[in-house]
């Protein structure tokens, strides 16, 4: 459950609050008892990475290597 402060305590304790909020709490800012915005944190959890998980849906062409044709050459170096 997140817990509530009013808007002048979250004014005061605004580091505070975010070192909470850092920690993985949801803090509630409410204007006269009414609750009005969300403090949370931004950290999204990353999924991990599985080996070959892009496997069939990249292609690299025969000719990669191949040298870039002279208009491609001249809109890189002008």
């Amino acid at each position: 459950m997140a817990a509530t402060v009013n808007i002048h305590d979250a004014k005061t304790q605004l580091s505070r609050l975010l070192a909470r909020v850092g920690e993985g709490e949801e803090i509630i800012i409410a204007k006269a008892g009414k609750p009005v915005a969300l403090l949370s944190s931004l950290k999204e959890k990353t999924k991990k990475r599985e080996t070959g998980s892009a496997k069939g849906k990249i292609v690299i062409s025969k000719d990669f290597e191949k040298p870039l044709p002279r208009y491609m050459l001249k809109a890189f170096h002008g």
